[in-house]
């Protein structure tokens, strides 16, 4: 049955739905949902617990009742009891967080919650999940599990300390801040410590890889901050991940969360719109020429410690580096993404890309030779040889498996070996990227879900377009599993307004980034500032920064304006807030994931509709394929991307009952494309307006 919703009544656009949906449950309007599911056996218990004098009320402050809640932990309990698998779509301000912890702390048994990124991660461990158990007096365990990266390692800082080869002021400082923390730390977690920025170099030499971590065979193995946390995993009721871990770990059969999935009753992504990205990224493989660097520096580290009589080792590195730089250099520009097939044949880069094999097969033969003289010395050559192995992968015979190669793609859901893989390579300032991405994850997802059964609980505010799933679904392999979607509690048509201004030129001509701040600069003085300016690219964030820094200046707007890349992430946030006031440009990385309720966000600008560049490698091979097997690749999958994208950038602006603004999309394709309605249609419920008077008029209303 398909959601009746004011959208879906006032559409012309039919939209099929093929998976099961329920009617949904709306807070303003309540409908019935007995048709659609039968009655779960921990019904009575949920609404007990969610109602008025209920456990949540009773023991969180600001916590009301909200009926789509409610009947989202219904259905999860549903499908936590049963070891089924639920699709869970929930807007802004549901509360899914509290819907899905309620029945994974009390009958999920040993359960993983996997979300989008460490922010999240750590506020559900610290806040989230406490503050659940303590009000259903329930004594479940919880573990925090990071990759290696976020560890400090013994081991590696001991030889950072010991070597001596920082050269900066400002590494030396960080490390002795670094050696003081690990004398004092229970997790060795990097985000305690917050006289060192996380983005500092100086983690690269105090943290582990998997390359560079000596397992059960390190003198500190005792005392390994990853190994604690993975031994508290294993005992924990709950065990908070991140999506990255839980792919990589998976993926790379590590020993973290692949050694926790064999016990695990339940499984929860939470921001699961992100999933098939990221599960891209990790069912295939990267090799970057900073990983041979990096071989090569160790590998001199440690035959100067253990072996400076066997080889001279700077001539044993040597070639290498030079060949990996050589390999860099193939390309002169920064920024290039090419698949395999778009590279010249006369490029530089395949005679390159075969010096570096033959000189690091050269290295290996002296580490064998070395070997057994340390255990680092073994390590190195354990790793070289994996790096060449992956290296042997990139030949001409192999890359007929690229997009080229459809029937490959066709038959992926009979046989994972015959999925379709792109071969591409990504230039950066000073290291190349050799990439090879699946271009359908759905049929190795699936192979990971097989076996004992679990419940699997993928939950996010962005994962159907206009009430289809069919995107999210068709990319992870869950084609026939059930989905419920929830409103926002929000009343849209009078918190919000949907803005779109006249006059703005197409946005490919050279002009139209000048004329949609000409166009954004009496809403941000009607707003007094208070927004988030969003771009879909970093070029657009640095020009929009310098007229809006001289416009500011010349008509004396006192507006602070902050810029991503100029502060991280979260010190950005932070001042924002605190200013009241603050005007903030930024890119895809505040698109989602950042919470500012209140009158600081006011209003949110959109730039330009995310549609993901043509010329993307991945993309262009995903797109050729469906193509040839009928599909639209602009309607099957750039659209519905790019709806989701918008849904997560308009998601910014109301965050609770009492916020107001104005989304303002600067696109004029909303309004003159076919595709455009389908979009501003799965957006909030807005009032739409293209007067700027009228947007004038709403900023001037302080109270309802």
């Amino acid at each position: 049955m398909a959601i009746l919703t004011q959208e879906t009544l006032t559409s012309s656009i039919p939209i099929p739905i093929p998976i099961p949906i329920p009617t949904s449950v709306s807070v303003s309007a309540p409908t019935s949902t007995s048709s659609a599911t039968s009655l779960g056996a921990h019904d009575v218990e949920v609404e007990q617990l969610f109602g008025m004098g209920g456990a949540l009320n009773l023991a969180v402050g600001d916590y009301r009742p909200r009926q789509a809640q409610t009947e989202m932990a219904k259905a999860i309990a549903q499908a936590v009891a049963e070891q089924k698998t639920l699709i869970a779509e929930a807007g802004t301000g549901t509360g899914k967080t509290f819907a899905y912890l309620v029945p994974a702390l009390l009958w999920g048994g040993k359960v993983i919650v996997s979300t989008g990124t460490k922010n999240l991660q750590d506020q559900l461990y610290q806040r989230d999940i406490p503050t659940v158990r303590k009000a259903l007096n329930v004594p479940v365990s919880i573990a925090l599990l990071k990759g290696r990266a976020n560890y400090v390692c013994h081991f590696h800082l001991e030889r950072t300390l010991q070597n001596g080869r920082l050269t900066s002021r400002e590494d030396v400082g960080y490390l002795r801040e670094i050696s003081r923390f690990i004398k004092t730390t229970m997790s060795g977690d990097k985000s305690e410590l917050l006289n060192v920025p996380e983005t500092a170099p100086i983690w690269n030499l105090v943290t582990s890889t998997r390359d560079t971590c000596l397992g059960s065979d390190c003198q500190y193995a005792q005392d390994c901050f990853v190994m604690k946390a993975r031994k508290e995993a294993q005992k924990a009721d709950v065990v908070v991940v991140n999506h990255h871990l839980f792919f990589a770990d998976v993926a790379l059969k590590d020993n973290g969360v692949a050694e926790l999935l064999p016990s695990a009753n339940t499984i929860i992504f939470d921001e699961a719109h992100q999933l098939p990205e990221v599960a891209s990224l990790f069912f295939g493989d990267t090799i970057s020429t900073s990983q041979v660097l990096e071989l090569c520096r160790d590998v001199l580290a440690e035959g100067l410690s253990h072996a400076r009589d066997g080889a001279e080792w700077a001539k044993v590195v040597t070639p290498v580096e030079r060949a990996a730089r050589d390999l860099r250099l193939a390309f002169p520009q920064d920024n290039v993404r090419l698949s395999i097939h778009q590279i010249a044949p006369s490029s530089e880069f395949f005679p390159a890309l075969e010096k570096l094999k033959v000189e690091l097969a050269d290295m290996i033969a002296v580490l064998e030779a070395q070997a057994e003289r340390a255990e680092t010395i073994e390590q190195c050559r354990t790793r070289a040889i994996e790096l060449n192995q992956r290296l042997q992968s990139w030949d001409s015979k192999n890359w007929s498996k690229s997009a080229n190669n459809v029937n490959n793609v066709n038959n992926a859901n009979e046989n994972n070996e015959n999925a379709g893989t792109v071969f591409w390579v990504e230039a950066f300032s000073v290291s190349l990227q050799l990439h090879q991405t699946p271009l359908s994850i759905a049929p190795i997802f699936n192979k990971q879900r097989e076996g004992v059964p679990r419940a699997w609980i993928f939950a996010s505010a962005t994962l159907a377009v206009k009430n289809d799933f069919r995107h999210f679904t068709s990319q992870m392999g869950l084609q026939h599993e059930v989905a419920y979607s929830w409103p926002s509690p929000f009343d849209y048509g009078q918190q919000g307004l949907l803005y779109v201004p006249n006059n703005l030129p197409q946005p490919n001509s050279p002009a139209y980034t000048d004329a949609v701040i000409d166009a954004a600069l009496p809403v941000l003085k009607a707003s007094g500032g208070r927004a988030f300016f969003l771009c879909t690219t970093l070029r657009a964030v640095k020009q929009t920064a310098e007229r809006l820094r001289a416009e500011f200046s010349n008509q004396q707007l006192p507006f602070p304006l902050m810029v991503q890349g100029e502060s991280g992430r979260t010190e950005l946030l932070d001042r924002f807030r605190l200013a009241g006031n603050a005007v903030l440009i930024g890119s895809q990385s505040f698109w989602e994931g950042v919470d500012v309720r209140g009158e600081a966000l006011s209003l949110v600008i959109i730039d330009k509709l995310p549609f993901a560049p043509p010329d993307d490698p991945v993309l262009s091979a995903r797109i050729e394929v469906m193509e040839k097997q009928g599909l639209n690749g602009f309607v099957h999958h750039q659209l519905p991307e790019a709806i989701i994208n918008m849904k997560q950038g308009a998601g910014r602006l109301i965050r609770n009952e009492t916020d107001r603004g104005v989304l303002m999309i600067c696109d004029p394709r909303l309004i003159s494309k076919p595709y455009g309605k389908r979009i501003w249609q799965s957006l909030p419920a807005f009032k739409r307006t293209r007067d700027l008077a009228v947007v004038e008029e709403f900023f001037s209303i302080k109270d309802l």
